[in-house]
């Protein structure tokens, strides 16, 4: 499933046409800048409630006036040939319902993470592209990060000896009066949850690719300060373990009131590898080590984001079903609800 491959050529030279649905801040700051690093892909069209906003990011990318849309005409993309991909950038709650009109539509999804606010949203997104054939991604970057893929490629090759244990932090603090792209986040019908929905999914994530099993079992604890404004709807912190069927514990952790962390160590019986950071947009840096000393790995930074749009271009041109398809999206969703579930009544969750 995770491979270190490279993205396969395609058979011809044409690259494939993007939607870009939703222009804020990750889309215009991280994903857009990086479709020039792509080899398939170039941005044809834009999805946007602001008309103002897109048609700068139109000017800025040679997107045709004629191909910006709004929330209402948005199924108007069905008749637009320039158009072979939606890439939905929107809060969570609304990924479900764009997903299946684009679905609809006959184009193509790379949908952002978490997949949708419920496990029944997600099935409804994969069973509305399986329907009509379309390719479903949902947009796991690390999957396509060289020291994310490199952490994997030493653990299966039993670098660290047999893994014991996992443990995988990630937050930041959230301030939606100094960052005004954090208040979606704060508000449930949007966001879904609070930080385990947002941030906490990348440690969870982390552990499934890590491990390269499904836990069976999770014990979850919040701790959140209902007097604090930021979390009258939202969930601060939450801390769960999760089982595997090898017998793995991974201590996992998400928070919306820490400064950020994005960190994960693995435990072996013959040594350690931390990555940290390990799933931000740069910089990274990866150490293995034991009793015997500790190494810090020379690894080329890559461009995640330019990887997984190629993915799914590669996938669209190739026939090949993603590998971070729909039902990676819904195993995260279905372990984040069982989460929920173990924290409010107190007891383990068989997954």
């Amino acid at each position: 499933m995770y491979s270190k491959d490279p993205v396969l050529p395609v058979k011809d030279d044409r690259r494939l046409g993007f939607a870009i649905v939703g222009l804020g801040n990750f889309a215009g700051l991280e994903m857009m800048p990086n479709f020039k690093n792509t080899n398939y892909c170039k941005i044809t069209a834009l999805v946007s409630g602001d008309r103002e906003k897109a048609e700068k990011f139109a000017k800025q990318y040679s997107v045709d006036f004629k191909n910006i849309y709004n929330y209402d005409n948005f199924d108007d993309i069905k008749d637009n040939k320039d158009i072979d991909i939606v890439y939905i950038i929107l809060p969570n709650g609304m990924h479900a319902e764009y997903t299946i009109r684009a679905a609809k539509a006959g184009k193509h999804v790379l949908c952002e993470k978490p997949m949708a606010n419920t496990v029944e949203e997600c099935q409804a997104m994969i069973d509305a592209c399986k329907e009509t054939n379309v390719k479903l991604m949902i947009a796991y970057r690390c999957h396509y990060e060289p020291f994310n893929l490199d952490a994997i490629e030493r653990i299966r090759k039993g670098e660290l000896g047999s893994i014991r244990q996992i443990t995988a932090d990630h937050g930041m603090n959230v301030d939606p009066v100094e960052n005004d792209k954090h208040k979606w986040r704060l508000d449930k019908k949007l966001a879904g949850g609070g930080s385990l929905m947002d941030i906490g999914i990348y440690s969870l994530n982390a552990t499934r690719y890590l491990t390269g099993e499904e836990p069976i079992e999770v014990t979850a604890f919040e701790s959140t300060d209902k007097s604090d404004p930021r979390f009258q709807e939202v969930e601060d912190r939450i801390h769960f373990i999760l089982r595997f069927p090898s017998g793995i514990l991974a201590t996992v952790t998400s928070s919306y009131s820490i400064e950020p962390v994005h960190h994960y160590r693995v435990f072996g019986d013959k040594a350690w590898l931390d990555l940290d950071p390990a799933t931000s947009y740069r910089d990274h840096n990866s150490v293995t080590g034991n009793s015997k000393g500790r190494m810090q790995h020379k690894i080329e930074e890559g461009n995640q984001f330019a990887g997984e749009l190629d993915h799914i271009a590669e996938c669209v041109r190739d026939n090949k079903e993603p590998r971070s398809s729909g039902q990676e999206g819904l195993r995260d969703v279905r372990i984040i609800m069982a989460a929920y579930q173990s924290a409010r009544e107190k007891r383990a969750i068989a997954l």
